[in-house]
């Protein structure tokens, strides 16, 4: 155990952001799924719905920077991919 200030708090800064990223990070999964479900479903409507929102995930994400902006880009490509075979 630290016995220094300084990184007494790092501590307990770096746990705080651990468990803001992973909300987050479940938070994007959901959005995910939920596309890929829409998608399975063949439910052009939902999944584009659905994009917009994982889309808007991702980008919220990169820019707190849980996820790097490339990864939400090429997640976001990826999922346009599969809501415009429908």
């Amino acid at each position: 155990v630290a016995n220094i200030k300084s990184q007494i708090k790092r501590i307990r800064t770096n746990e705080a952001a651990r468990l803001r990223n992973k909300s987050t990070k479940a938070a994007l999964r959901t959005a995910v799924r939920r596309v890929n479900e829409a998608v399975s479903a063949k439910d052009a409507s939902a999944a584009a719905t659905a994009l917009t929102d994982a889309g808007r995930k991702l980008d919220k994400a990169a820019t707190d920077k849980v996820i790097h902006k490339n990864q939400a880009a090429n997640r976001k490509s990826s999922l346009a991919k599969k809501v415009s075979s429908l």
